[in-house]
């Protein structure tokens, strides 16, 4: 790569790392409740964080998720498609979603679901097509009896910032598999932090096949684009993740 594509790159960068940040707000005046306000799917979205755990904080990849979405809506059309979020947290990508009018199930575990479920309903009860659906997930666990293959079909497959220095990437891995059948699109926002984010990306390419869809180095994230890949037969129990 020559100089002048190398310039080319990073203002392209910085130019869509900063349309994507303008779409955050804070409010001019606070009075009962902190929140932090979004510009999304032409509507203005309010937000309430959680210091009390990662789960509950907006992490920037949400925001390029749903920048995507926004900006693609022809080409991913989410009208009435069924969609399931892992990780959704404080529930802005899910909202977002929800009001380009898919059929979301939006899943975390117990500990902030009471939090996403007070974001989620704030921001589409009467605005959205289809009410979207909050519940428990803990990766890697009563993946059948909960989600089984035979009646839960996805579109779409979103997650954001879901992978970092946890223990439970095996299980993350297990999840994907389950939740995906051959025609099911994984939308997945990731901040490079630490090895086992590199780790994972290599693992994750021996059962989906990977695109970019964004580089984003001044926000150190990547927006991917997967599918299962076809006569991949692995099993979500059993079988070698790492």
């Amino acid at each position: 790569m020559d100089q002048d594509e190398n310039n080319e790159d990073v203002t392209a960068d910085a130019e869509l790392a900063a349309a994507i940040m303008k779409r955050h707000f804070r409010p001019s005046l606070i009075k009962t409740e902190a929140w932090e306000g979004y510009e999304f799917a032409d509507m203005e979205i309010k937000i309430t964080e959680s210091t009390d755990c990662y789960g509950a904080v907006l992490w920037p990849s949400a925001m390029v998720l749903c920048h995507f979405f926004d900006t693609h809506r022809e080409e991913y059309n989410l009208m009435d498609k069924n969609i399931i979020e892992l990780g959704a947290g404080t529930g802005l990508v899910t909202i977002v979603t929800s009001l380009l009018g898919a059929k979301v199930t939006s899943t975390d575990l117990p500990d902030v679901l009471s939090n996403l479920r007070h974001n989620v309903n704030r921001n589409t009860r009467r605005r959205c097509r289809h009410e979207p659906c909050v519940t428990e997930l803990s990766w890697g666990k009563q993946l059948e009896e909960r989600f089984p293959r035979t009646t839960c079909h996805y579109d779409y497959i979103i997650a954001a910032d879901v992978v970092y220095g946890h223990p439970y990437l095996h299980e993350l891995m297990e999840t994907f598999m389950h939740l995906s059948s051959d025609d099911t699109v994984i939308l997945w926002a990731m901040r490079f932090r630490l090895d086992p984010e590199n780790s994972f990306v290599d693992t994750f390419e021996k059962h989906f096949s990977l695109e970019e869809l964004y580089n984003l180095p001044s926000l150190r994230i990547k927006l991917y684009r997967a599918c299962k890949r076809r006569g991949d037969t692995a099993q979500t129990s059993g079988f070698q993740l790492f």
